[in-house]
Protein backbone atom coordinates (compact mmCIF):
# COMPACT_ATOMS: atom_id res chain seq x y z
CA UNK A 1 0.00 0.00 0.00
CA UNK A 2 1.31 3.14 -1.16
CA UNK A 3 0.19 5.94 1.53
CA UNK A 4 0.14 8.64 -0.74
CA UNK A 5 -1.56 12.11 0.22
CA UNK A 6 -2.51 15.91 -0.55
CA UNK A 7 -5.56 17.76 -1.41
CA UNK A 8 -7.95 16.76 -4.46
CA UNK A 9 -11.90 16.22 -6.15
CA UNK A 10 -14.57 13.77 -7.75
CA UNK A 11 -17.01 12.62 -10.90
CA UNK A 12 -19.89 9.79 -11.92
CA UNK A 13 -21.85 8.08 -14.97
CA UNK A 14 -21.16 8.90 -18.87
CA UNK A 15 -18.52 8.21 -21.39
CA UNK A 16 -17.07 10.45 -24.14
CA UNK A 17 -14.16 11.60 -26.29
CA UNK A 18 -13.14 14.63 -26.16
CA UNK A 19 -9.72 16.28 -27.22
CA UNK A 20 -8.24 19.61 -29.14
CA UNK A 21 -5.51 20.94 -30.80
CA UNK A 22 -2.29 21.61 -29.35
CA UNK A 23 -1.53 25.24 -28.83
CA UNK A 24 1.24 26.96 -30.06
CA UNK A 25 2.99 23.83 -31.16
CA UNK A 26 2.63 21.40 -28.02
CA UNK A 27 1.83 18.17 -28.01
CA UNK A 28 -2.47 18.00 -27.83
CA UNK A 29 -3.70 17.02 -24.41
CA UNK A 30 -7.34 14.22 -24.82
CA UNK A 31 -9.86 14.02 -22.49
CA UNK A 32 -10.12 9.28 -23.08
CA UNK A 33 -13.23 9.43 -20.58
CA UNK A 34 -14.96 11.24 -18.37
CA UNK A 35 -17.32 10.56 -15.54
CA UNK A 36 -20.01 12.47 -13.54
CA UNK A 37 -19.81 11.89 -10.46
CA UNK A 38 -22.23 14.89 -8.58
CA UNK A 39 -23.65 17.96 -8.30
CA UNK A 40 -21.95 20.00 -6.24
CA UNK A 41 -22.14 23.54 -4.24
CA UNK A 42 -20.72 26.24 -6.85
CA UNK A 43 -21.73 29.47 -4.65
CA UNK A 44 -17.58 30.21 -4.03
CA UNK A 45 -14.55 28.28 -4.47
CA UNK A 46 -13.65 25.65 -1.91
CA UNK A 47 -10.73 22.77 -2.42
CA UNK A 48 -11.95 19.27 -3.29
CA UNK A 49 -9.34 16.12 -3.33
CA UNK A 50 -8.82 13.24 -5.64
CA UNK A 51 -6.90 10.36 -4.80
CA UNK A 52 -6.29 7.42 -7.13
CA UNK A 53 -4.16 4.48 -4.94
CA UNK A 54 -3.86 0.90 -6.82
CA UNK A 55 -6.85 -0.27 -8.28
CA UNK A 56 -9.08 1.85 -6.55
CA UNK A 57 -10.15 5.67 -6.71
CA UNK A 58 -11.17 8.25 -3.76
CA UNK A 59 -12.84 11.82 -4.06
CA UNK A 60 -13.96 13.95 -1.10
CA UNK A 61 -16.61 16.87 -2.09
CA UNK A 62 -18.94 18.78 -0.79
CA UNK A 63 -22.26 18.11 -2.67
CA UNK A 64 -25.13 20.55 -3.74
CA UNK A 65 -26.05 20.83 -0.03
CA UNK A 66 -22.92 21.65 0.89
CA UNK A 67 -22.25 18.36 2.90
CA UNK A 68 -19.15 17.22 2.76
CA UNK A 69 -19.14 13.63 0.88
CA UNK A 70 -17.03 11.12 -0.13
CA UNK A 71 -16.72 8.92 -3.06
CA UNK A 72 -15.47 5.73 -4.29
CA UNK A 73 -14.67 3.50 -7.29
CA UNK A 74 -12.66 0.77 -8.52
CA UNK A 75 -10.65 1.81 -11.59
CA UNK A 76 -12.31 -0.94 -13.68
CA UNK A 77 -16.01 -0.07 -12.80
CA UNK A 78 -18.30 3.43 -13.69
CA UNK A 79 -19.96 3.25 -10.51
CA UNK A 80 -19.53 5.41 -7.13
CA UNK A 81 -19.57 4.34 -3.77
CA UNK A 82 -20.97 7.57 -1.51
CA UNK A 83 -21.08 8.08 1.88
CA UNK A 84 -22.20 11.54 3.53
CA UNK A 85 -20.15 12.59 6.23
CA UNK A 86 -21.23 14.94 9.21
CA UNK A 87 -19.99 18.51 8.47
CA UNK A 88 -21.72 21.45 6.49
CA UNK A 89 -19.66 24.10 4.79
CA UNK A 90 -20.76 27.79 5.32
CA UNK A 91 -19.24 30.39 2.72
CA UNK A 92 -15.72 30.30 3.40
CA UNK A 93 -13.51 29.60 0.52
CA UNK A 94 -10.69 28.39 3.33
CA UNK A 95 -11.95 25.26 3.85
CA UNK A 96 -10.79 22.64 1.65
CA UNK A 97 -11.33 19.08 2.62
CA UNK A 98 -8.21 16.72 2.07
CA UNK A 99 -7.17 12.51 2.75
CA UNK A 100 -4.61 10.64 3.28
CA UNK A 101 -4.28 6.84 3.37
CA UNK A 102 -2.32 5.24 5.64
CA UNK A 103 0.17 1.99 5.25
CA UNK A 104 -3.23 0.02 6.11
CA UNK A 105 -5.41 1.12 3.80
CA UNK A 106 -7.36 2.78 5.66
CA UNK A 107 -8.68 7.19 4.79
CA UNK A 108 -8.06 9.49 6.71
CA UNK A 109 -10.15 12.76 5.70
CA UNK A 110 -9.83 16.39 6.99
CA UNK A 111 -11.42 19.83 6.50
CA UNK A 112 -14.28 21.95 6.47
CA UNK A 113 -11.72 24.10 9.35
CA UNK A 114 -11.19 27.93 9.74
CA UNK A 115 -10.24 28.71 13.11
CA UNK A 116 -12.64 25.88 14.28
CA UNK A 117 -12.45 22.42 16.25
CA UNK A 118 -11.20 20.00 14.72
CA UNK A 119 -12.50 17.97 11.85
CA UNK A 120 -11.02 14.39 11.45
CA UNK A 121 -12.70 11.38 9.89
CA UNK A 122 -11.50 7.63 9.59
CA UNK A 123 -12.52 4.19 8.40
CA UNK A 124 -12.88 1.61 10.78
CA UNK A 125 -12.71 -0.87 7.87
CA UNK A 126 -9.34 -0.41 5.30
CA UNK A 127 -11.72 0.27 1.59
CA UNK A 128 -14.87 0.71 3.28
CA UNK A 129 -16.25 4.29 3.06
CA UNK A 130 -19.27 3.55 4.69
CA UNK A 131 -17.35 2.34 8.11
CA UNK A 132 -15.78 6.31 8.20
CA UNK A 133 -16.28 7.69 11.72
CA UNK A 134 -15.89 10.84 12.78
CA UNK A 135 -12.87 11.00 15.46
CA UNK A 136 -13.27 13.81 17.97
CA UNK A 137 -10.02 14.47 18.44
CA UNK A 138 -5.85 13.55 17.54
CA UNK A 139 -4.05 14.46 20.31
CA UNK A 140 -6.90 16.24 22.31
CA UNK A 141 -4.74 19.50 22.83
CA UNK A 142 -5.00 22.75 20.80
CA UNK A 143 -7.77 21.38 18.71
CA UNK A 144 -10.37 23.92 19.07
CA UNK A 145 -9.10 26.36 16.60
CA UNK A 146 -7.32 24.92 13.71
CA UNK A 147 -7.31 26.12 9.69
CA UNK A 148 -5.25 24.28 6.54
CA UNK A 149 -5.10 20.66 7.64
CA UNK A 150 -2.60 18.78 5.75
CA UNK A 151 -1.58 14.99 5.44
CA UNK A 152 2.05 14.16 4.48
CA UNK A 153 4.23 11.37 4.44
CA UNK A 154 7.49 11.32 6.88
CA UNK A 155 11.22 10.22 6.31
CA UNK A 156 10.40 6.89 6.90
CA UNK A 157 6.65 7.11 4.87
CA UNK A 158 4.78 7.38 8.28
CA UNK A 159 1.15 9.83 7.85
CA UNK A 160 1.49 12.75 9.26
CA UNK A 161 -0.92 15.66 9.92
CA UNK A 162 -0.30 19.49 10.07
CA UNK A 163 -2.12 22.51 10.73
CA UNK A 164 -2.01 26.29 12.00
CA UNK A 165 -3.53 26.50 15.64
CA UNK A 166 -4.80 29.95 16.32
CA UNK A 167 -5.93 32.59 13.76
CA UNK A 168 -4.56 34.39 10.86
CA UNK A 169 -1.81 36.76 12.82
CA UNK A 170 -1.94 35.14 15.97
CA UNK A 171 -0.70 31.06 15.20
CA UNK A 172 1.54 28.75 15.32
CA UNK A 173 2.31 25.60 13.28
CA UNK A 174 1.52 21.90 14.70
CA UNK A 175 2.98 18.69 13.56
CA UNK A 176 1.03 14.97 14.70
CA UNK A 177 2.45 11.55 13.56
CA UNK A 178 0.05 8.29 13.35
CA UNK A 179 1.19 4.93 14.70
CA UNK A 180 -0.84 2.77 12.23
CA UNK A 181 -0.42 -0.06 14.71
CA UNK A 182 -2.63 1.40 17.72
CA UNK A 183 -4.63 3.34 15.48
CA UNK A 184 -3.27 6.52 17.63
CA UNK A 185 -1.77 9.53 16.74
CA UNK A 186 0.71 11.82 19.14
CA UNK A 187 2.65 15.00 18.53
CA UNK A 188 5.75 14.66 16.23
CA UNK A 189 7.35 17.64 18.12
CA UNK A 190 6.46 18.25 21.92
CA UNK A 191 6.79 22.16 20.57
CA UNK A 192 5.35 23.73 17.36
CA UNK A 193 7.16 24.31 14.59
CA UNK A 194 6.99 27.88 13.79
CA UNK A 195 5.51 30.18 16.44
CA UNK A 196 4.32 33.44 16.48
CA UNK A 197 3.89 34.27 20.22
CA UNK A 198 0.41 35.78 19.77
CA UNK A 199 2.15 38.44 17.15
CA UNK A 200 2.26 36.99 14.21
CA UNK A 201 1.81 33.82 12.77
CA UNK A 202 3.48 31.94 9.89
CA UNK A 203 2.43 30.75 6.54
CA UNK A 204 4.05 27.88 5.68
CA UNK A 205 4.64 26.03 2.17
CA UNK A 206 6.03 22.35 2.03
CA UNK A 207 7.83 20.46 3.77
CA UNK A 208 8.76 18.79 0.43
CA UNK A 209 11.52 16.43 0.26
CA UNK A 210 13.96 17.72 -1.78
CA UNK A 211 15.81 15.99 -4.62
CA UNK A 212 19.02 16.35 -1.64
CA UNK A 213 17.03 14.09 0.42
CA UNK A 214 16.17 17.11 3.16
CA UNK A 215 12.57 18.49 3.74
CA UNK A 216 12.52 22.29 2.79
CA UNK A 217 10.40 24.39 3.91
CA UNK A 218 9.96 28.39 3.52
CA UNK A 219 7.43 30.67 4.90
CA UNK A 220 6.12 34.55 5.02
CA UNK A 221 4.99 36.04 8.82
CA UNK A 222 2.05 37.58 8.84
CA UNK A 223 0.97 40.35 11.28
CA UNK A 224 -2.99 40.80 10.93
CA UNK A 225 -5.97 39.44 9.20
CA UNK A 226 -4.89 41.91 6.22
CA UNK A 227 -2.90 40.08 3.47
CA UNK A 228 -0.92 43.13 3.14
CA UNK A 229 0.86 42.87 6.08
CA UNK A 230 3.23 39.32 5.13
CA UNK A 231 6.92 39.91 5.66
CA UNK A 232 10.11 38.11 6.06
CA UNK A 233 10.44 35.47 3.19
CA UNK A 234 11.84 32.44 5.64
CA UNK A 235 13.57 28.70 4.66
CA UNK A 236 14.57 26.11 6.74
CA UNK A 237 15.22 22.25 5.95
CA UNK A 238 15.33 18.90 7.90
CA UNK A 239 16.42 15.43 6.73
CA UNK A 240 13.70 13.91 9.74
CA UNK A 241 10.93 16.80 10.38
CA UNK A 242 12.33 16.80 14.11
CA UNK A 243 15.63 18.66 13.73
CA UNK A 244 16.00 21.68 11.91
CA UNK A 245 18.36 23.79 10.52
CA UNK A 246 19.28 27.12 8.01
CA UNK A 247 20.39 26.45 4.46
CA UNK A 248 24.42 26.66 5.67
CA UNK A 249 23.61 23.34 8.11
CA UNK A 250 23.45 25.13 11.28
CA UNK A 251 20.48 23.52 14.19
CA UNK A 252 18.04 26.08 15.07
CA UNK A 253 16.18 25.67 17.86
CA UNK A 254 12.38 25.12 17.86
CA UNK A 255 10.06 27.03 17.32
CA UNK A 256 11.26 28.75 14.80
CA UNK A 257 10.31 32.60 15.10
CA UNK A 258 10.75 35.81 13.51
CA UNK A 259 13.76 35.87 16.13
CA UNK A 260 15.10 32.95 14.44
CA UNK A 261 18.93 33.79 13.28
CA UNK A 262 19.92 32.22 9.83
CA UNK A 263 16.42 31.79 8.50
CA UNK A 264 15.54 34.70 6.73
CA UNK A 265 15.84 34.72 3.34
CA UNK A 266 14.90 38.21 2.28
CA UNK A 267 13.62 40.81 4.93
CA UNK A 268 10.55 42.20 2.50
CA UNK A 269 8.91 44.45 5.10
CA UNK A 270 4.81 44.38 5.50
CA UNK A 271 3.32 46.29 2.82
CA UNK A 272 5.89 45.30 0.73
CA UNK A 273 4.42 42.99 -1.67
CA UNK A 274 4.73 39.31 -0.49
CA UNK A 275 1.93 37.13 0.06
CA UNK A 276 1.16 33.82 1.61
CA UNK A 277 0.24 30.92 -0.90
CA UNK A 278 3.31 32.88 -3.62
CA UNK A 279 6.33 31.04 -1.87
CA UNK A 280 8.00 28.05 -3.29
CA UNK A 281 11.20 25.60 -3.53
CA UNK A 282 12.96 24.93 -6.43
CA UNK A 283 16.32 23.39 -7.03
CA UNK A 284 18.92 24.00 -9.78
CA UNK A 285 21.34 21.29 -11.36
CA UNK A 286 23.79 20.90 -8.35
CA UNK A 287 20.16 20.46 -6.29
CA UNK A 288 20.97 24.11 -4.37
CA UNK A 289 17.36 25.16 -3.31
CA UNK A 290 16.13 28.16 -4.80
CA UNK A 291 13.08 30.19 -2.95
CA UNK A 292 10.74 31.79 -5.23
CA UNK A 293 8.70 34.96 -4.04
CA UNK A 294 7.49 38.17 -5.24
CA UNK A 295 7.41 41.66 -3.80
CA UNK A 296 7.17 45.43 -5.46
CA UNK A 297 10.49 46.88 -6.97
CA UNK A 298 11.85 50.05 -6.07
CA UNK A 299 9.32 51.46 -8.57
CA UNK A 300 6.61 50.15 -6.51
CA UNK A 301 6.10 47.41 -9.46
CA UNK A 302 5.42 43.46 -8.51
CA UNK A 303 8.59 41.32 -9.71
CA UNK A 304 8.85 37.76 -9.32
CA UNK A 305 12.59 37.54 -7.28
CA UNK A 306 14.81 33.92 -6.89
CA UNK A 307 16.84 33.71 -4.15
CA UNK A 308 19.15 30.66 -3.86
CA UNK A 309 22.27 29.63 -0.92
CA UNK A 310 25.22 30.22 -2.53
CA UNK A 311 28.21 29.57 -0.16
CA UNK A 312 27.62 31.59 3.09
CA UNK A 313 24.56 33.43 2.28
CA UNK A 314 21.45 34.41 0.07
CA UNK A 315 21.82 36.00 -3.34
CA UNK A 316 18.83 37.10 -4.76
CA UNK A 317 17.64 37.83 -8.81
CA UNK A 318 14.76 39.65 -9.96
CA UNK A 319 12.90 37.28 -12.92
CA UNK A 320 10.34 39.43 -13.89
CA UNK A 321 10.55 42.94 -15.67
CA UNK A 322 6.98 43.94 -15.11
CA UNK A 323 5.65 47.51 -15.80
CA UNK A 324 2.40 46.35 -13.51
CA UNK A 325 1.50 46.03 -9.68
CA UNK A 326 -0.79 43.55 -7.59
CA UNK A 327 -2.04 45.63 -4.55
CA UNK A 328 -3.55 43.09 -2.70
CA UNK A 329 -5.14 43.99 0.78
CA UNK A 330 -7.93 43.05 3.31
CA UNK A 331 -9.07 39.84 4.36
CA UNK A 332 -10.94 36.60 3.60
CA UNK A 333 -10.10 34.62 0.61
CA UNK A 334 -8.97 36.54 -2.75
CA UNK A 335 -8.03 35.89 -6.50
CA UNK A 336 -4.74 35.75 -6.97
CA UNK A 337 -3.57 38.10 -9.68
CA UNK A 338 -0.17 36.31 -10.49
CA UNK A 339 0.92 32.41 -9.75
CA UNK A 340 4.60 31.13 -10.03
CA UNK A 341 6.15 27.85 -9.70
CA UNK A 342 9.15 26.82 -8.28
CA UNK A 343 12.80 26.36 -10.80
CA UNK A 344 12.87 23.31 -12.02
CA UNK A 345 16.34 21.36 -13.15
CA UNK A 346 15.59 19.22 -16.52
CA UNK A 347 18.23 16.13 -17.28
CA UNK A 348 19.60 18.01 -20.00
CA UNK A 349 20.86 20.94 -17.10
CA UNK A 350 18.40 23.29 -18.42
CA UNK A 351 16.48 24.80 -15.44
CA UNK A 352 12.30 26.45 -16.34
CA UNK A 353 9.72 28.43 -14.08
CA UNK A 354 6.50 28.86 -15.15
CA UNK A 355 4.20 31.54 -14.52
CA UNK A 356 0.89 33.48 -14.90
CA UNK A 357 -0.79 37.17 -14.78
CA UNK A 358 -4.31 38.20 -14.62
CA UNK A 359 -5.17 39.82 -18.24
CA UNK A 360 -1.25 38.99 -19.39
CA UNK A 361 0.13 35.60 -20.85
CA UNK A 362 1.06 32.94 -19.03
CA UNK A 363 4.51 31.46 -19.74
CA UNK A 364 7.56 29.57 -19.22
CA UNK A 365 10.78 31.06 -18.41
CA UNK A 366 13.94 29.09 -19.39
CA UNK A 367 16.63 30.36 -16.82
CA UNK A 368 19.99 31.21 -17.24
CA UNK A 369 21.78 28.98 -13.82
CA UNK A 370 24.43 31.57 -13.30
CA UNK A 371 21.97 34.56 -13.25
CA UNK A 372 18.61 32.92 -12.96
CA UNK A 373 17.33 35.56 -15.50
CA UNK A 374 15.34 34.51 -18.37
CA UNK A 375 17.06 33.46 -21.67
CA UNK A 376 13.93 32.18 -23.73
CA UNK A 377 10.31 32.63 -22.80
CA UNK A 378 7.77 29.71 -24.37
CA UNK A 379 3.92 29.15 -23.69
CA UNK A 380 2.56 27.09 -21.04
CA UNK A 381 1.88 23.59 -22.44
CA UNK A 382 -1.83 22.71 -22.00
CA UNK A 383 -2.69 20.72 -19.18
CA UNK A 384 -6.37 20.11 -20.35
CA UNK A 385 -8.46 20.09 -23.60
CA UNK A 386 -8.83 23.87 -23.96
CA UNK A 387 -12.58 23.33 -24.60
CA UNK A 388 -12.82 22.31 -20.89
CA UNK A 389 -11.15 25.97 -19.94
CA UNK A 390 -14.91 27.09 -20.68
CA UNK A 391 -17.67 27.25 -18.47
CA UNK A 392 -20.54 25.40 -19.49
CA UNK A 393 -23.04 27.24 -17.33
CA UNK A 394 -24.65 30.59 -18.49
CA UNK A 395 -24.76 32.21 -14.87
CA UNK A 396 -22.45 35.33 -14.66
CA UNK A 397 -18.97 35.17 -13.42
CA UNK A 398 -18.82 31.02 -13.16
CA UNK A 399 -14.95 30.04 -13.65
CA UNK A 400 -14.02 26.44 -14.19
CA UNK A 401 -12.23 24.71 -10.88
CA UNK A 402 -9.97 21.95 -10.92
CA UNK A 403 -8.20 19.36 -9.08
CA UNK A 404 -4.84 17.45 -9.98
CA UNK A 405 -4.65 13.65 -8.56
CA UNK A 406 -2.95 13.46 -5.13
CA UNK A 407 -1.81 10.09 -5.77
CA UNK A 408 -1.36 8.67 -9.30
CA UNK A 409 -2.26 6.17 -12.36
CA UNK A 410 0.02 3.30 -13.27
CA UNK A 411 -0.68 3.45 -16.82
CA UNK A 412 1.52 5.95 -18.53
CA UNK A 413 0.80 8.76 -19.82
CA UNK A 414 -2.63 8.88 -18.31
CA UNK A 415 -3.43 11.10 -15.16
CA UNK A 416 -6.94 12.08 -13.32
CA UNK A 417 -8.20 15.66 -12.82
CA UNK A 418 -11.37 17.09 -11.02
CA UNK A 419 -13.38 19.32 -13.24
CA UNK A 420 -16.63 21.44 -11.63
CA UNK A 421 -17.57 25.13 -11.80
CA UNK A 422 -18.00 28.34 -8.95
CA UNK A 423 -18.33 31.83 -8.59
CA UNK A 424 -14.74 33.80 -7.30
CA UNK A 425 -14.11 34.53 -4.04
CA UNK A 426 -16.08 36.57 -2.03
CA UNK A 427 -14.01 37.42 0.98
CA UNK A 428 -15.62 34.86 2.53
CA UNK A 429 -18.93 36.43 2.65
CA UNK A 430 -22.66 35.17 2.13
CA UNK A 431 -23.63 36.34 -1.51
CA UNK A 432 -27.56 37.00 -1.78
CA UNK A 433 -28.03 34.96 -4.99
CA UNK A 434 -26.11 31.48 -5.29
CA UNK A 435 -25.89 30.06 -8.86
CA UNK A 436 -27.11 26.32 -9.57
CA UNK A 437 -25.11 23.63 -8.56
CA UNK A 438 -22.56 22.36 -11.04
CA UNK A 439 -21.35 18.93 -11.69
CA UNK A 440 -18.47 17.39 -10.72
CA UNK A 441 -17.00 15.44 -13.08
CA UNK A 442 -13.23 13.37 -13.36
CA UNK A 443 -11.17 13.15 -16.52
CA UNK A 444 -9.19 10.25 -17.74
CA UNK A 445 -6.35 12.33 -19.86
CA UNK A 446 -3.82 11.05 -22.04
CA UNK A 447 -0.44 13.23 -22.67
Amino acid sequence: MNPTLRVACVAYGLLVFLSAPACDGARAVSAQDVLDISTVWSGHPVGFSLLTDGDGQYVAFYDQERRMTVARRRLDERRWQFKQLDSVLGWDSHNYVTMALDEQGHLHISGNMHVGPLVYFRTEHAGDIQSLQGIPAMVGVLENRCTYPRFMKGAAGELIFTYRDGASGRGNQIYNVYDWRRRTWRRLLDTPLLDGRGAMNAYPVGPTRGPDGFFHLCWVWRDTPDCSTNHDVSYARSRDLVHWETAGGLPVDLPMTIETKGVVVDPVPAGGGSINGNTRVGFDSEKRPIVTYHKFDAQGNTQIYNARYEGTDWHIYQVSDWDYRWDFQGGGSIEFEVRVSAVRAHTDGSLTQKYSRKEYRAGVWTLDEATLRPVAETAQRPRWPAALARPESGFPGMTVRWCHDSGGSSEPGVRYVLRWETLGPNRDRARDVAPPASMLRLYRLSD
